[in-house]
């Protein structure tokens, strides 16, 4: 029962770090489902199931091709998020450096939508991938059960978000800019984006 209690735990907060910033995401997509009608909210919770479905897919895959490398190697997997987060500095500085400030680009369908999910999530599979090699089978799956519970829990809390008028302000705002100053770049705007989100919730 401790082993059980211990995985649910783990699961819970590895898809919570893992997932924050893919809850601004839906209340996006959402926002723009209700403002537009694209996408529609049964392709949001289609296409958010079918992404995540497919990195957990990848990671379970790359967990068994890692079976035959011993465990002091399954480490070197945290090099992953180290490299891409400096390719992402890179980008950032140079999109700052051009004046870039193009503005996001909201999906329109399921597809779109599973392939804004995997783009936003690619970097978990280095945190899924030594989690499955090294939990065992019967732990994975609670693991994966979880995870689709709280798909389901991501995609009712960003449809809820979205009805709060302080979050589409803040929604508005990130993209828009405030009182007239300059809109935010790129790179920063997601985590702006958060920042303000959560500023609206607590207020």
């Amino acid at each position: 029962m401790d082993h059980l209690a211990g995985t649910l735990a783990a699961a819970v907060g590895v898809f919570t770090g893992t997932n924050v910033d893919d809850l601004v995401v839906l209340t996006v997509l959402f926002l723009s489902s209700r403002a537009i009608g694209r996408p529609a909210r049964w392709q949001i919770w289609a296409g958010q199931y079918a992404g995540i479905a497919l990195l957990v897919a990848a990671s379970a895959l790359a967990a068994l091709g890692l079976s035959i490398v011993a465990d002091r190697w399954v480490g070197l997997l945290g090099l992953i998020p180290l490299g891409l987060g400096v390719r992402g500095l890179v980008r950032a500085l140079r999109a700052h450096a051009a004046g870039d400030d193009t503005a996001a680009t909201v999906a329109s369908g399921l597809v779109s939508v599973a392939g804004v999910t995997i783009a936003n999530g690619a970097d978990n599979i280095s945190v899924y991938t030594p989690l499955f090699r090294t939990i065992g089978l019967s732990s994975s799956l609670v693991t994966v059960a979880v995870f689709a519970l709280l798909v389901a829990v991501w995609c009712l809390a960003g449809s809820w978000l979205r009805a709060k008028r302080k979050v589409v302000s803040a929604v508005h705002g990130a993209f828009s800019g405030y009182g007239g100053r300059p809109r935010r770049r790129k790179s920063s705007r997601g985590s702006f984006l958060i920042r303000r989100m959560v500023a609206a919730i607590l207020v």
